[in-house]
């Protein structure tokens, strides 16, 4: 994912987190909030109880490149934020259900 498809500035998540709506699915915890930005903007955070930061850092990598590979396949052009808390069963599930749980939440956002 391309740096300015990123979400980096801590008062943009602190937005999200606060007024975003809520959707929980088995490898990761999201909250969205529409945007006034061109396109999708992401950021993926992994908490130390998913595991060692090796296993955090590839865990936050399988979560974003789904997440990638979602966005690039939808031909809309809404824009939303959304910040990604990584939950432990991402560092153990296939990529697959990863992918399959994007594209669950991304449903249920209306995208």
């Amino acid at each position: 994912m391309k740096p300015a498809a990123r979400l980096r500035r801590s008062s943009d998540i602190k937005s999200v987190r606060a007024s975003g709506r809520a959707l929980r699915r088995e490898t990761f915890t999201a909250r969205a909030a529409r945007s006034d930005e061109d396109a999708p903007r992401l950021a993926v955070i992994a908490p130390r109880t998913v595991g060692t930061a090796v296993t955090r850092n590839r865990a936050r990598r399988r979560v974003r490149e789904a997440f990638r590979r979602a966005f690039a396949s939808a031909a809309d052009g809404k824009s939303i934020d959304l910040v990604i808390t990584v939950r432990p069963d991402a560092a153990k599930a296939q990529f697959p259900a990863i992918e399959a749980d994007v594209r669950s939440a991304l449903a249920e956002l209306g995208r």
